[in-house]
């Protein structure tokens, strides 16, 4: 019998999509052989294991209400495994591998991942370095220029400086990149605080949004390009399935657009010769590789829409996995349904 511990929430912006995530893995995980252990992280921090059995309530942020929810954590301690109290007492319960369906701050950025470490569970993803490098993404660009992908013009924004003087930001941003320019936090995803600005007048507000998310942010040039995706697998053998594309039908892919509304659509393969789908590949598996990433990753680009120029993007170390999300989707397409992706994610912790 294999007890996984499927770990969802979280103290993040990306609370909520988490949940989604979380229901979505918990429903189709193969169950044979298995003991499931979900446990939610509440926006305040709490850790508790989900007494129900309807997955759903997840999903619909009613989970916290189960009166059959205990407390329960994971000790750093080698060989404890998760630590469940019930009333008075409180017992130990061994865990084979850890699932992480936590999006964003404290989920991504290596912070939980050193828990796993110290705990020496093995846990689905990637480790601590690559996470917090590629939740980073100014980091991320540093790092990926050595694979010698094109990438769009950016400038490194500090809060600190803005706070000092916010004209003086603004004319620097001006002075080096043309409107558009994208405004977003180095360490959200989901499109979090992103902003795409297309005045000097909204250029202000943008930045202070964005800084609420983050004391370090990005200015970047607009690229005028289809949104392609690329899901890659593996640890020190990574594949890449057939890329997909992303239609937003609005100004551009934020967080409304990705989980609020329905003028999105999704491409699979994308719309692109299969030259280029096969080079993004390729590109999305040297990025992989260059941030010491393993088990999964979503990887995206654009290609112009006037020279076909494949133009790095960002990363993303733990992808959605709700009904709409492109990772799964795109394996899908190889043939591989979402509960062999699953268990396939699980044989990855376990082997690394």
């Amino acid at each position: 019998m294999q007890t996984v511990l499927v770990l969802f929430g979280g103290v993040s912006p990306e609370h909520a999509v988490s949940l989604v995530s979380a229901e979505a893995v918990l429903r189709n995980l193969n169950k044979e052989n298995r003991r499931i252990l979900p446990v939610g992280i509440t926006l305040e921090g709490k850790w508790i294991l989900f007494g129900g059995e309807n997955y759903k309530d997840i999903a619909e942020d009613k989970w916290e209400q189960n009166p059959a929810n205990c407390t329960a954590f994971l000790s750093p301690e080698r060989g404890a495994g998760l630590c469940i109290v019930r009333g008075n007492g409180a017992e130990t319960v061994p865990v084979d591998v850890i699932f992480p369906v936590l999006h964003g701050e404290n989920g991504e950025d290596g912070s939980i991942q050193g828990l796993f470490q110290l705990s020496g569970i093995p846990f689905v993803g990637c480790g601590v370095c690559a996470n917090a490098v590629s939740m980073d993404k100014s980091v991320t660009k540093l790092i990926a220029a050595t694979t010698g992908v094109r990438q769009a013009n950016w400038l490194t924004l500090r809060r600190a400086d803005f706070k000092a003087d916010a004209d003086a930001m603004c004319r620097e941003i001006m002075e080096h990149i043309a409107f558009p320019v994208f405004i977003k936090p180095c360490s959200t995803g989901s499109s979090v605080g992103v902003s795409k600005v297309k005045t000097e007048a909204d250029l202000k507000p943008a930045l202070e949004n964005a800084f609420k998310y983050d004391k370090k942010i990005l200015a970047e040039e607009f690229i005028n390009g289809r949104e392609i995706e690329v899901a890659v697998l593996g640890n020190d053998d990574p594949k890449a399935a057939t890329a997909g594309e992303i239609d937003a039908g609005a100004e551009f892919y934020d967080y409304e657009t990705k989980y609020v509304t329905s003028t999105s659509q999704a491409f699979i393969p994308a719309r692109i010769s299969e030259e280029l789908n096969a080079k993004v590949r390729e590109w999305a598996v040297a990025i992989f590789k260059a941030l010491g990433c393993a088990g999964l990753s979503r990887v995206d680009f654009f290609v112009t829409r006037d020279t076909n120029e494949i133009v790095f993007n960002e990363i993303n170390t733990l992808p959605g996995f709700t009904p709409i999300s492109m990772y799964p989707k795109m394996w899908g397409a190889e043939g591989v349904p979402f509960a062999e992706l699953l268990d396939r994610v699980i044989a990855l912790a376990l082997e690394a």
